[in-house]
């Protein structure tokens, strides 16, 4: 399981009910359910990766991750993840919104955008940066918005929302290998992964490895 995603699963309570938003072939809920028995759901896109988590035995919907959440009462589940995805949504702001009304907590995860590689190709060579986090082009890249660990930090406390847990990582896109980044890591860590409640601003968030 990629690194990142093994961080997610160390914060995810055992007995939980989870959503996992862009699940792709099902690892890290197929790894909830096997090591700590939670009640697993998955939305994905790509009828290819939801056949292949239907084949392990997981719960997994096919569809638009906004238009497929929306049927959920409030509170249905205990954490929402939402793993490297945010960069490729149009409402960040909306849906977070909406995932805080399903979920109790939300788990989001990002490349980092202000990782000190991408600083030096934009003042280097004037161009968008690629990177192995940010693999593709300009032209066809799915992502459509560009944010840093400082800038998701700023939106959570304009949005009266909270961070319960913080951590920032140095690996790369599908690696299993990696390691925490305590120092700086608006420039040094490739991705940000934050626990998210609606309950009051953030103070004092938790850095958990």
């Amino acid at each position: 399981m990629r690194y990142d995603l093994s961080i997610i699963a160390s914060w995810i309570e055992p007995g939980s009910k989870v959503l996992d938003l862009g699940c792709g072939e099902g690892d890290l809920l197929h790894f909830l359910e096997q090591t700590k028995g939670v009640d697993g759901t998955g939305i994905e896109k790509v009828e290819a990766k939801v056949m292949r988590c239907i084949e392990r035995g997981l719960t997994v919907l096919q569809g638009d991750i906004i238009e497929e959440v929306q049927d959920y009462p409030e509170n249905a589940f205990d954490y929402v993840i939402v793993s490297q995805t945010l960069q490729q949504v149009y409402a960040p702001a909306q849906l977070l919104s909406l995932l805080l009304t399903v979920g109790r907590r939300v788990v989001v995860s990002f490349p980092n955008f202000g990782h000190w590689k991408n600083r030096l190709q934009v003042l280097c060579y004037g161009r968008a940066p690629i990177s192995p986090q940010l693999p593709f082009e300009w032209y066809n890249t799915p992502n459509i918005r560009v944010v840093t660990i400082a800038d998701f930090k700023r939106f959570i406390g304009k949005m009266g929302w909270r961070i319960e847990r913080e951590t920032a990582i140095n690996t790369d896109h599908h690696e299993q290998h990696g390691n925490v980044v305590r120092w700086r890591p608006n420039m040094l860590a490739t991705y940000g992964i934050f626990l998210v409640s609606g309950q009051g601003r953030r103070s004092g968030a938790k850095q958990s490895s």
